[in-house]
């Protein structure tokens, strides 16, 4: 048994892409354990023992002309079938069709992937058309990801790609994307930042002062004008 085989039997049975300093962590784990002669010398293995290990894994790969691959992604290694036999294996996976991305989805996931963090008031302020829903698609799809808020007016969501997209496109880190370091710098429009409003201060509270009331009117009673009653002289017989 060699090192080398260890490692090909490691990254086609992890379930996900595996890293070489998870490989050497559980190569030296089984070492310790294993009866093996030669496994006392793995007991100490490191990350750049591993790697050399994977890399003469590669290229026997390669040599063999075998339709399988080595390749390294954003989250670590995996096998993969080579892109020539991309017709065959579909033929035998029809329901495994990939689903392509529209022109409007490509542009909008392009924005993101080269000026990410962003918001999505500014990928509108560069397409000119609304993107709810291709946000929403790209979203569903795990191409991208919220990663937070912006410090602006009404805290908008911040956009930003998944190690899904990485994986998607068979790129190890952002910088190599097509490109990277001059897209990066265009000057692209931006989104009107709306002003802050601030509180309206609260009224100054009135002194509390107590009403003004009329003085009371003294109560007098009405006067009565009293008079005798008229007489009047009886006629003389």
């Amino acid at each position: 048994m060699q090192l080398i085989q260890i490692v090909e039997a490691l990254i086609y049975a992890a379930p996900e892409p595996v890293t070489a300093a998870e490989i050497a962590k559980a190569v030296r784990r089984a070492a310790a354990d294993n009866l093996a002669p030669q496994a006392r010398a793995w007991e100490s293995v490191g990350t750049g023992e591993i790697e050399t290990a994977i890399a003469e894994l590669g290229e026997s790969l390669a040599a063999s002309g075998r339709a399988v691959e080595l390749q390294e992604g954003a989250s670590g290694w995996r096998f993969m079938t080579r892109a020539d036999f991309a017709d065959w294996i579909r033929a035998l996976l029809p329901e495994m069709r990939p689903e392509k991305l529209s022109a409007a989805a490509l542009e909008t996931l392009a924005l993101v992937a080269y000026r990410q963090p962003i918001t999505k008031a500014d990928i509108e302020a560069v397409r000119g058309v609304s993107v709810d829903g291709t946000i929403q698609k790209l979203l569903e799809r795990r191409l991208i990801r919220i990663g937070g808020r912006a410090d602006l007016p009404g805290r908008p969501m911040l956009y930003e790609t998944t190690e899904d997209f990485m994986e998607h496109f068979g790129i190890k880190t952002l910088d190599d994307l097509p490109n990277a370091s001059e897209l990066r710098l265009v000057a692209l429009p931006t989104a009107e930042v709306p002003p802050a409003t601030e509180p309206a201060a609260d009224p100054a509270p009135e002194s509390a002062a107590e009403p003004e009331t009329a003085p009371e009117a003294e109560a007098t009673e009405p006067e009565t004008a009293e008079s005798e009653p008229e007489t009047v002289d009886a006629p003389e017989p």
